[in-house]
C-alpha cells in the first residue's frame, strides 16, 4: 500500500472530516443556505493530510484562516 493511503492517513482524514462537517457541516446563513461548501471542507481535510499532519491538532482554526467563508471574502 502506498504511504498516500495508509491506514494512518486515512484514520485522520475520516477524523478530520468529522471534525469540520460536525462543527461547519448544517450551519445555515440568513437564506437559509449551507454558510459552509462541502467542497470547502472536503479541500481542508485533503489539504491537511497532504501537509504531513497526523493528528488533527489545529485543523478547526486552520479552516477558520483559509476555507471559510469569512477567510476567503478577505
Amino acid at each position: 500500500m502506498s504511504t498516500r493511503y495508509s491506514d494512518d492517513r486515512m484514520s485522520v482524514r475520516a477524523q478530520s472530516l468529522s471534525i469540520l462537517l460536525k462543527k461547519y457541516g448544517s450551519q445555515l446563513d440568513t437564506s437559509r443556505k449551507s454558510k459552509y461548501t462541502n467542497q470547502s471542507i472536503y479541500q481542508c481535510a485533503h489539504d491537511w493530510i497532504s501537509m504531513g499532519n497526523m493528528n488533527t491538532n489545529g485543523i478547526v482554526k486552520y479552516y477558520e484562516a483559509y476555507y471559510s467563508s469569512d477567510a476567503l471574502q478577505s
